[in-house]
């Protein structure tokens, strides 16, 4: 389990960075003004196709399906689903390209008309993304059946790849309309490397007949899936109207914090996905015994990370982006949304505990009550304080979603949660209070990063995840 994390993890820790590059870089080419706000709600849409898909939404859905067929029918699986999936993804162009003026006045409500009018125009570019970024979400599902993790992992890299290296060369004279051509050569890139794997296994392009039940069964699978994410995703939607309104720049402060708090979710990521796949196989007693092991570990992993955002988020911000300064908004911000990530790292495994026993509609109703009451506090907290009550109304639909899960799969007696959640509050408490005031760049990094490291080695010589 974690030979094949830590594989997935240095994979998605490059396309995480590079994702963060592209980011900094825009800021550094336009500034945090309303052109970079612009081209961030344009690009949402597509953005949020490929998190989601790199989440592992299909392979939730379609890896048990796969792997209950023997290699003849998996090749019949794959031929039917192609055209069907590639359909899809010409839909969401259609969709996203044609509605562009309507999206951008969802998401960005609160920009300027010159600034909707680039943001449309750059959609426009931009949706020609989705069908690349759903036929890597399927090509994806033969290898991470037979094991291998990292040739998919790698797509979140070579998609971002084009448009870091456009805004490093260009800089300043980056355009917007080139700038979104090179996010659609990023979408086709991160197809290539599966292409050989997935020949070797049978597929065949023109091959389009096989398996007739296959879109039926995956369809009913995905449903809830879908449903499930489209309200995240009206979550992180909601978030940036909001920001819209809290002044200029504000979008752009919101989206990097998101981003740098990516980096510490990848390791997460990757294993939600490795465990998805070995649960799948399991049942009764065992599949509970690797979940207990998945929760341990998502606990070892997010609580020392987050710990270390509360505690440097300023110096980090000063050492990342020189311009920002430590007063400004982004260093308490990040350290806002830092709390989420401990609370919230179990609902995705708990998640696919549901998912890998083929049910998928009891963590959509979940999920959805979660979303309600961030959806609640988002409006409430936003305006009440600004941008940190985006970070609070995400802390607490995710600790909400958290007890549903567990208490409607009987597992509130079956995991140390409350143990585990005191230790976090304790802890992120301390870091805030003592770590996080310091005015000393050296000393606030040094101290944060030695608390992080104690964290890391305590909670490995209590929890102990790797033994069976």
């Amino acid at each position: 389990m974690f030979g094949s994390t830590l594989w997935l993890t240095l994979a998605t820790l490059a396309g995480l960075v590079a994702g963060f590059a592209r980011e900094w870089l825009l800021v550094a080419a336009w500034g945090a003004g309303s052109r970079s706000d612009s081209f961030l709600v344009a690009v949402f849409l597509p953005e949020a196709l490929r998190m989601t898909l790199a989440a592992g939404l299909l392979a939730a859905a379609a890896l048990p399906l796969y792997q209950q067929r023997d290699s003849q029918r998996q090749q019949a699986w794959l031929a039917s689903l192609s055209p069907r999936l590639l359909g899809v993804g010409l839909a969401l162009f259609a969709l996203l390209a044609l509605g562009a003026p309507l999206w951008v006045r969802l998401i960005g409500p609160g920009l300027d008309p010159a600034a909707q009018d680039q943001a449309a125009a750059n959609l426009r570019w931009l949706a020609a993304c989705a069908p690349g970024l759903v036929m890597h979400g399927l090509l994806s599902i033969p290898l991470q059946a037979r094991q291998r993790f990292v040739l998919p992992g790698l797509g979140s890299l070579l998609f971002n790849l084009p448009p870091v290296l456009y805004l490093f060369i260009r800089g300043a004279s980056s355009d917007n309309t080139e700038l979104a051509m090179s996010f659609f050569a990023g979408s086709l890139l991160m197809c290539l490397p599966l292409l050989a794997p997935v020949w070797a296994f049978g597929w065949r392009p023109w091959q389009i007949k096989g398996d007739a039940q296959a879109g039926r069964e995956l369809l009913g699978r995905i449903g809830p899936l879908l449903a499930s994410n489209a309200a995240s995703q009206g979550l992180a939607l909601l978030e940036r109207l909001i920001a819209s309104y809290l002044g200029e720049g504000a979008v752009t402060w919101v989206n990097l914090a998101r981003k740098l708090i990516n980096l510490p979710l990848i390791a997460l990521m990757s294993l939600n996905q490795v465990l998805l796949g070995m649960m799948s196989a399991e049942h009764g007693q065992q599949r509970l015994a690797l979940l207990r092991r998945g929760m341990d570990a998502a606990t070892l992993l997010s609580l020392p990370a987050a710990l270390g955002l509360v505690g440097a988020s300023p110096v980090l911000i000063h050492l990342l982006m020189p311009g920002q300064s430590a007063d400004g908004p982004l260093p308490a911000l990040l350290a806002w949304f830092a709390t989420p990530l401990v609370f919230g790292a179990w609902n995705a495994m708990l998640a696919r505990y549901a998912y890998a026993g083929g049910d998928t509609r009891l963590p959509l109703r979940c999920e959805l009550l979660g979303s309600v009451v961030n959806a609640g506090l988002l409006v409430l907290l936003g305006y009440g304080f600004g941008l940190p009550g985006i970070a609070l109304a995400a802390l607490g639909g995710v600790v909400v979603t958290n007890v549903l899960l567990m208490q409607r799969q009987q597992l509130l007696g079956q995991l140390s949660w409350l143990l585990q959640w005191g230790l976090s509050v304790l802890l992120l408490g301390g870091a805030a209070l003592v770590l996080h005031p310091l005015h000393n760049d050296g000393w606030q990094l040094g101290l944060s990063t030695l608390a992080s490291a104690l964290v890391l080695l305590g909670l490995g010589a209590w929890l102990k995840p790797w033994k069976q």
